[in-house]
């Protein structure tokens, strides 16, 4: 019985894991949705929407430069991971009123993998290593 139980709970471990990890080349395709507003990396500038250079762990409606709406700006949020999962769900839900008109990313892998690639890039555009 222990053995089966075992053997079951590291098969659901095999199964379940590959499905978690993160993959950042796989987050660069689902980037190029985002291209069509926001940059990134070395050289980048704000078009429709800010720069997204280090923007995991900046606080929310911060970019210099960027003409935020009031309801972003005001919504005290810092940009973690946990957050950013949240936002790119459903950006309307988590800041009423923001600019971003983008309805979310509902599949929770590619929001994972579209996180570890805008992870890998410092507030200086550079990856970091």
């Amino acid at each position: 019985m222990v053995r089966t139980a075992f053997l079951a709970a590291t098969l659901l471990t095999a199964c379940v894991g590959p499905v978690l990890a993160q993959d950042a080349a796989a987050g660069e395709k689902q980037f190029l949705v985002c291209r069509a507003c926001h940059q990134i990396g070395p050289g980048a500038k704000i078009a429709v929407g800010p720069v997204l250079n280090g923007v995991i762990g900046r606080t929310a409606g911060t970019y210099p430069g960027y003409e935020y709406s009031e309801a972003n700006k005001n919504s005290g949020l810092v940009w973690t991971p946990e957050e950013l999962d949240k936002y790119l769900t459903s950006p309307q839900t988590v800041v009423p009123h923001t600019k971003m008109i983008f309805p979310g990313l509902k599949d929770a892998q590619k929001r994972k993998d579209l996180i570890a690639f805008l992870e890998q890039f410092g507030p200086d555009g550079q990856k970091k290593q």
